[in-house]
């Protein structure tokens, strides 16, 4: 069987075989395993007796994304409706992937699948790669049989999801690009071309002005500690990342402060609400209890604030509260989707109504995206406009000042 170590690159192996089926017939074939012996084991339960097997090192993929999945579980979503057998279409998209990677992977789940395990069962031992919301959605289709139904719906939520999150990262890509640009060319200016000026402006012998001052001083000090400020700066980004990354009181601070952010904390906070909405009401179409969906909506959401929310709703509705009470408890989220909760719970259309307020929300944050990008140009342009000027001009009062004095 299969393992988890195994699909992250662990003695990976592609054995060709050739063998002889029931009726005597020669087969040929590829089969992925970690030694020769479960290759044996494996064709024996397809009933082929196996003559020539011929072992081949795989190449090694590119890592797995969350849009490879997105691509894949569309994929079999689409297979599967067509009346594909789901081991024939793990064969068919694990060849046809582009991901050598993802090939690795679904071999491996196939295998599980071939052996008897279920198929939420089989994705369970890759969490890297398949979420509780994921699987879960998984069991419900298999119980209820329409797995085909469930995937395509799956699919569909990632494929949103993961849009919105593109679309985050556009709008926050330009500005912070700018602003790394705007330091590398201030810091060539401080090291290189102040300097000059200052040997043309010690041969004057006049008193220099207040800002030519202070622009020296501070090329003085990139001059003799650009090694420590690069150092500081780099090391303090990767410490305040990892940070980040690893504690959970970092993580919920930071998320707070996004959110406070002018701007772009309203476009974060907006974002955080489709998703949880179009979570939440993927679930709920899904068949899943209300309760146990929760344990996956809070992560889904992208926030730390969303996260504890969802874990202070789920306690109040385990305890006989309504959704929209413990959601409006919660104090994070618009009236908006409070209202259309509301509207959802009595009229029993919980996830119709959350799904229409997951729209309307993506649809925001695609408006805000697309304003953000024609309002942050003017700005940075200003920004930095006032930064290279300012040092032009205070370099240049010198030479004015000379040109007076002449």
């Amino acid at each position: 069987m299969a393992t988890a170590a195994s699909a992250q690159g662990a003695k990976d192996y592609v054995y060709e075989w050739e063998g002889k089926d029931r009726n005597g017939k020669i087969v040929r074939g590829e089969i992925r395993a970690l030694g020769e012996n479960q290759v044996q084991a494996t064709l024996r339960r397809q009933g082929v007796l196996p003559v020539k097997i011929k072992k081949r090192k795989m190449r090694s993929g590119k890592k797995i994304k969350p849009k490879d999945i997105a691509l894949f579980t569309r994929q079999m979503a689409t297979m599967m409706k067509a009346g594909v057998p789901l081991l024939q279409a793990f064969d068919i998209v694990g060849r046809g992937n582009a991901n050598v990677s993802v090939g690795k992977l679904l071999n491996d789940i196939r295998s599980d699948v071939e052996t008897g395990t279920s198929l939420n069962g089989a994705f369970r031992k890759y969490p890297m790669y398949f979420d509780s919301l994921y699987c879960n959605l998984v069991e419900a289709g298999e119980a209820a049989g329409i797995l085909e139904a469930l995937l395509d719906r799956l699919a569909m939520y990632m494929e949103k999801t993961e849009a919105i999150k593109s679309k985050i990262r556009s709008a926050l890509m330009y500005p912070i690009s700018v602003v790394i640009v705007a330091f590398v060319v201030v810091t060539v200016i401080m090291i290189f071309v102040i300097p000059s000026f200052k040997q043309v402006f010690t041969s004057f012998g006049a008193d220099l002005p207040a800002p030519t001052l202070f622009v020296m001083g501070i090329s003085e000090i990139f001059v003799k500690w650009w090694w420590l400020i690069f150092g500081v700066l780099g090391g303090g980004f990767y410490f305040f990342m990892q940070a980040w990354r690893r504690s959970e009181k970092m993580q919920i601070f930071m998320d707070r402060a996004l959110l406070k952010i002018p701007i772009f904390g309203v476009l974060i906070d907006k974002s955080a609400v489709a998703r949880w909405t179009r979570t939440l009401s993927t679930m709920f179409a899904a068949g899943v209890p209300l309760v146990e969906a929760l344990d996956s909506v809070g992560g889904a959401a992208g926030n730390a604030v969303y996260a504890l929310a969802t874990n202070k709703i789920q306690q109040e509705v385990s305890t006989g509260t309504s959704l929209t009470a413990a959601m409006t408890n919660a104090n994070v989220f618009p009236s908006m989707v409070l209202q259309m909760c509301a509207i959802g719970e009595e009229s029993g259309s919980i996830d119709h109504m959350l799904g229409k307020a997951a729209d309307f929300y993506e649809a925001e944050v695609d408006d805000m995206v697309a304003g953000l990008s024609s309002l942050m140009e003017p700005i940075i342009i200003v920004v930095l406009g006032s930064l290279i000027g300012g040092i032009v001009v205070s370099m240049y009062l010198p030479i004015f000042k000379l040109g007076q004095v002449i």
